[in-house]
């Protein structure tokens, strides 16, 4: 089972190329890796959740990491939005935020503190 279709991979990749710098060592397994963060993104798991077949959950997660302090993914989106290339934009449960999974601070449930 394939988190993208060929042609959203495509799209994609075509992306993160036009996104990344060039440097670095190319990674042998790209599509399970990103298929793996998109997975994540998508169900909302922990990174240890990560199935199997998308390879070892730590790969993910450190080239998710490592990618969204380089902006790669901002560059990527970009690209992908000024080509119109994804048919639509993406879908709504993919860009929003739902705040009941958001954890306040305890000082902010209103209860009296002090003496």
């Amino acid at each position: 089972m394939s988190e993208l279709t060929d042609k959203e991979w495509a799209v994609l990749k075509a992306a993160l190329d036009a996104a990344r710098s060039g440097t670095g060592r190319p990674l042998r397994d790209e599509r399970s890796v990103v298929e793996g963060i998109v997975w994540r993104m998508r169900n909302g798991a922990k990174w240890r959740s990560l199935p199997g077949r998308f390879g070892p959950w730590w790969r993910a997660a450190q080239l998710h990491i490592r990618w969204s302090r380089l902006g790669v993914w901002e560059r990527a989106f970009a690209h992908i939005r000024d080509a119109g290339t994804w048919g639509g934009g993406p879908a709504l449960e993919e860009v929003f935020v739902d705040g009941t999974s958001i954890r306040a601070h305890h000082k902010a449930a209103g209860a009296k503190g002090g003496a």
